[in-house]
């Protein structure tokens, strides 16, 4: 697998350079901070030609600088369940969320806000792929993301912990503007065409929605899970220092 560009490698170096196999920067570029890193990781760093560098990086936005990584490693789910701190976390399960480009800007989004994990189902699910991680720019190093047989496992598993289970639906569902949140919490979004699987509509605590009275379109999932997570992160502020008092 490649990364692509200085943000995703710098991240990578910073919280996993075991993980780079290589490092290849374009003849007349400088970026001494991923210099510095890789020297003191002992990273293989090779400089290519204009020529060569594009036809490796296929055309892709680089900033002139590519890693070689393994391929990608999914934490497990139960062990993410049982490790300490486990209760601060909130999951963010995806239903046939096929498209990379919204995949790694959930990641990005959780990452960002923090005390976040993805779950993934093995099928009809996009995996961790290139795209993926050009989009997430280096926000995978810092989320736990797991991928499981299937989401109706992941959600009993998160059940079995007392977390709250929720089902973000476009019609239906309580108002999020007036949902109080419980936590620890596990939260389930669809994909556009489909929608979440009757399976796990049936085992979840409650169904959830967001009010749009704008115009009547829709939100792709990568927004929506980002007002979902911004909520989410405001009311676990409010609980914590209420206990914390």
């Amino acid at each position: 697998m490649l990364l692509f560009g200085k943000r995703s490698v710098r991240e990578r170096l910073k919280t996993n350079p075991k993980s780079i196999l290589n490092l290849y920067l374009q003849e007349g570029t400088y970026h001494p901070e991923i210099l510095q890193l890789s020297k003191k990781n002992h990273i293989p760093l090779k400089n290519l030609f204009p020529r060569k560098f594009f036809k490796l990086s296929r055309g892709a936005l680089s900033q002139g600088i590519i890693a070689e990584v393994e391929k990608f490693k999914y934490q497990d789910l139960e062990k993410i369940l049982d490790q300490k701190g486990s209760d601060q976390l909130t999951l963010i399960c995806l239903d046939r969320i096929t498209d990379p480009q919204n995949l790694g800007a959930i990641i990005r989004t959780c990452a960002c806000l923090g005390k976040f994990c993805v779950v993934l189902p093995k099928h009809e699910s996009v995996e961790i792929n290139q795209t993926v991680l050009k989009v997430a720019c280096g926000a995978e190093n810092y989320v736990p993301i797991c991928r499981v047989t299937n989401l109706t496992y992941a959600v009993r598993a998160a059940q079995k912990k007392m977390f709250s289970t929720l089902a973000a639906v476009t019609q239906g569902g309580e108002d999020l503007n007036n949902k109080k949140l419980e936590f620890p919490l596990c939260i389930i979004f669809g994909s556009e065409g489909k929608g979440i699987r009757q399976g796990i509509i049936n085992i979840i605590d409650n169904k959830v929605t967001l009010p749009m009275p704008g115009a009547n379109l829709s939100l792709n999932v990568a927004m929506s899970v980002g007002i979902f997570c911004y909520e989410v992160s405001a009311q676990r502020k409010k609980t914590s220092a209420l206990v914390n008092q």
